[in-house]
């Protein structure tokens, strides 16, 4: 389970996951008060992509899809 969990983006990749999970966050947390499930939705799906940022590590790319970043 180590080697699944291996770095395996680069600083680009981990600065766009970091702000795409910001940035998800943040709506997420607008649309709480009206559109509740799409905005928890959009925290979790945050969330994940700020870890995937701090830990440099790609979800897809783990599974062994080609991505660009």
């Amino acid at each position: 389970m180590s080697r699944f969990f291996k770095p395996n983006i680069s600083r680009h990749g981990r600065i766009a996951r970091g702000v795409i999970g910001t940035i998800c966050v943040i709506a997420g947390g607008v649309l709480l008060g009206t559109l509740f499930w799409i905005g928890l939705i959009l925290i979790a799906a945050g969330l994940f992509a700020i870890f995937e940022a701090l830990r440099g590590w790609c979800l897809i790319r783990a599974c062994g899809i080609k991505t660009k970043l």
